[in-house]
């Protein structure tokens, strides 16, 4: 039965997976460290709403209120971290990007 279960983990590489699933939370918390203690400060310094703190943005319609704020923020936060993991995936597996003329 263990025989099987090693036979298992290597045919499927989970250890490899499971390494991978590792390191790239700490890549996540990396890069979230970088956008939210490099980055966002300067959005927040270069925008008038809120008084600089534009991710508590509400948009009143009627007896709803959206929270524009924090959309706007997580989507500005998923393109550069996107940007950054693409950067550096670009970086680490030496890949040339192939554009269409």
């Amino acid at each position: 039965m263990i025989k099987e279960f090693v036979a298992f983990l290597k045919q499927y590489g989970v250890v490899g997976l499971a390494i991978a699933v590792i390191i790239g939370g700490k890549l996540n918390d990396l890069v979230s460290a970088v956008v939210n203690g490099l980055l966002m400060p300067i959005v927040g310094a270069a925008t008038a709403q809120a008084g600089g703190d534009w991710r508590t943005w509400i948009l009143p319609v009627g007896p709803i209120n959206f929270e524009m704020g924090k959309v706007l923020g997580a989507f500005i936060d998923f393109i550069i971290v996107a940007f950054i993991v693409f950067w550096m995936a670009k970086k680490i597996l030496r890949e040339e990007v192939v554009t269409k003329k």
